[in-house]
């Protein structure tokens, strides 16, 4: 049997004639560019996050380094943030010449060890970059006190965490990228709610970030041909924004289909003693992008399950503080041990709200098989 770690192809066919039609009105509408479909997107958004505002953006990638730029993470600030994430997490940090300050993440859960945080601070230190990681958020109850405390500004990564809500100590929910001073979202094509190109949004619940925001994603204009600041042509392609359309009406539904694929893996995997599958903490709800195990013989495993048709990927085989563009920072291995540990063992199985049952029933089964051949 083979087994993609991901495909499209079966929700387009699922959804092909609301897709097609929606990408057809855009090509008679005429309107690629910040067109009306973007508009009622960031309004769509705005709704299911609770965010007062959305701004609509072209990817994940440039939400991060726009966002940082309007915070002040530049010129020789201090931003303390992972080393286990994706490059973007810290490349928007350096773009502008701001100094990435890692924390080691929790074993638990992966994200940013949010007690290891106020160590790091200095009279430097402008502000907190956390990411929500794979399956649930890091402790923004603790990472919003220091925060605040010290007069930081905190950036949610919520790239993978569309759909992912935060109870804490609360009394309700909320939603990724709602709680810090600005939020942002990927809409790649893996992601939980994906688009079939680059995509991306800002939130945040301030009116003047939300004006800035919108200005530097048109070259920093306030009004056509009037820039106040040196900014980005970062907008969101209209075409990308009909398709998300689409797709956001079903969001909820993919979501639970995705947690009933991590509960088939939960529930066949449990007997088997050399993998370990990360917890999830605090009150809060998942969306399960990515379904993570850590494994013994993790590349040993990772060539089996792929000689066997099982497609499989590693989220991340090499920390940030390790990578040779980030050696001006001068650290070392040892540094950050459970980071390290974590991207020894880590490996993804496949997840989408499409995968059959019967093809997750196989992965496991060759999980299992590794370990007692």
């Amino acid at each position: 049997m083979k087994v993609d770690f991901y495909t499209s192809k079966r929700e387009y066919a699922e959804k092909q004639a609301e897709i097609d039609k929606a990408i057809l009105e855009v090509a008679r509408g005429g309107k690629f560019i910040l067109g009306p479909e973007v508009t009622k997107l960031e309004e769509e958004v705005k709704k299911y996050t609770g965010a007062k505002h959305a701004i609509g953006v072209a990817s994940g990638t440039d939400a991060l380094v726009l966002t940082s730029h309007v915070l002040g993470f530049e010129d020789g600030a201090e931003v303390i943030t992972s080393p286990f994430t994706f490059l973007a997490s810290t490349s928007c940090i350096a773009k502008h010449r701001a100094k990435p300050v890692f924390v080691d993440i929790d074993e638990k859960t992966f994200n940013i060890d949010a007690n290891k945080i106020e160590e790091k601070i200095t009279d430097k230190t402008k502000g907190i970059l956390p990411i929500h990681l794979f399956s649930q958020m890091a402790d923004m109850d603790k990472i919003m006190e220091i925060a605040n405390k010290h007069d930081l500004r905190v950036l949610e990564d919520a790239a993978e965490a569309f759909g992912m809500k935060y109870k804490g100590k609360g009394d309700t929910y909320r939603h990724s990228g709602s709680i810090g001073d600005f939020g942002i979202f990927s809409f790649f094509p893996t992601k939980t709610l994906g688009a079939y190109g680059d995509a991306g949004m800002v939130i945040t619940n301030d009116d003047d970030l939300a004006k800035k925001a919108k200005m530097f994603r048109v070259h920093g204009a306030s009004r056509k041909y009037h820039y106040d600041y040196i900014g980005y042509n970062s907008r969101l392609d209209t075409m990308q924004a009909a398709v998300l359309l689409v797709k956001l009406k079903y969001i909820d539904e993919a979501i639970a289909k995705r947690a009933q694929v991590a509960k088939w893996y939960k529930e066949r995997l449990e007997d088997c003693r050399n993998i370990r599958i990360p917890e999830i903490v605090e009150d809060q709800k998942q969306v399960y992008y990515v379904f993570n195990i850590l494994a013994e013989k993790r590349d040993e495993l990772a060539a089996y399950l792929k000689e066997n048709g099982v497609g499989n990927s590693i989220y991340y085989p090499v920390p940030l503080h390790l990578q040779k563009c980030f050696s001006y920072l001068g650290h070392k291995k040892g540094d950050f041990p459970v980071a390290e540990k974590v991207a020894n063992e880590i490996i993804a199985l496949p997840i989408y709200p499409e995968i059959k049952e019967e093809e997750v029933d196989y992965v496991c089964e060759t999980i299992k098989k590794f370990y007692t051949k």
